[in-house]
């Protein structure tokens, strides 16, 4: 569990920082006031015969704790909360997977289609346990291969079981993996909804089937962002049944588009490592959500124990408070 932010509930309360300063400014000419009133009335000769040994550090270290404590008890009178990401105890995903003619191309080793499984396992991995997976592999069709579930052996399975073919309809793959999501929610009030998220993996242009930006377009109003992810390079080539080579350049442009629309993210994978640290920061973004917590209570518990360190320091040493 990381610390990703800091905020303030009460605000104003920050302007009382400003004491610290003036307090440091107050005790610095405090300190000034006293040598100058020691000297006007003896001699330099006569003060080092006989004036004890100057405390040094130790004069300095019980006001400085005050002045800490100070401090921190302002950060706590403007109730500071600290945003956290933890892991999800519950969301589904839906893994929408082209396998259309053009994932044979071998710009990526040791071919996309093999990158794509590799990477996918890779994420089934990285993921939490209570995370539920789902699998959808479209080409010139769409297929529901697993729906969500935390069986990482059955979304596997279904990986294995994919074969590169056909064209690309890119919308009817996420209207797939939508649906998928969708069942699972039904009878379900919105605070009982379970959270979810599609990431696409294509390599080609839509070539048929559904609109992907409408599509997009409704996954939003669903609450359910995709994450798409480009597989390839423009110069990535198949050979054609009749002995042609194809072009075959994953379509950047459409696949920001949907992204950005659904409210989720962009990848770019030209390659076999690209495509695994994209399903790698994928696993770690969606097996965590971003907590709130209230941390007034360190704060003022740190302005208290500086304070009575302070307080006690000088009494131990010189027999008075600060």
């Amino acid at each position: 569990m990381s610390v990703l932010a800091v905020s303030f509930q009460s605000p104003l309360w920050l302007l009382s920082l400003l004491l610290v300063p003036a307090a440091v400014a107050g005790y610095v000419a405090l300190q000034n006031r006293r040598r100058a009133y020691a000297v006007r009335f003896a001699s330099l000769a006569t003060l080092a015969s006989v004036a004890p040994a100057s405390p040094g550090w130790r004069r300095h270290l019980p006001p400085a704790l005050l002045l800490l404590s100070l401090l921190a008890l302002a950060l706590a009178l403007a109730r500071p909360e600290a945003t956290f990401s933890v892991p999800r105890e519950r969301a589904s995903v839906m893994l929408v997977t082209d396998t259309s003619g053009s994932m044979a191309a071998e710009d990526v080793e040791p071919d996309r289609l093999t990158a794509a499984r590799e990477a996918a396992n890779a994420f089934l991995a990285e993921v939490p346990a209570k995370i539920r997976v789902g699998l959808v592999a479209f080409s010139s069709t769409a297929a529901v291969l697993q729906t969500p579930t935390t069986d990482r052996a059955a979304v596997k399975d279904g990986l294995e079981t994919i074969q590169a073919g056909g064209g690309t309809a890119t919308g009817d793959g996420i209207e797939a993996g939508l649906r998928a999501l969708n069942a699972q929610n039904q009878n379900r009030s919105e605070a009982e909804r379970i959270p979810g998220a599609i990431v696409l993996l294509s390599d080609g242009k839509a070539t048929s089937g559904a609109d992907p930006s409408g599509v997009a377009q409704t996954a939003r109003q669903s609450k359910v962002p995709i994450y798409t992810v480009a597989l390839g390079t423009q110069d990535g080539t198949i050979i054609t049944p009749d002995g042609q080579q194809l072009s075959v350049p994953p379509d950047l442009d459409a696949l920001r588009q949907i992204a950005a629309i659904s409210g989720g993210k962009f990848f770019d994978a030209p390659s076999a490592e690209a495509l695994e640290s994209a399903y790698a920061d994928l696993g770690s973004r969606l097996g965590t959500e971003d907590e709130k917590r209230e941390v007034t209570s360190a704060f003022a518990g740190g302005a208290l124990i500086l304070l009575v360190a302070g307080g006690a320091l000088g009494l131990l040493w010189f027999g008075r408070l600060p």
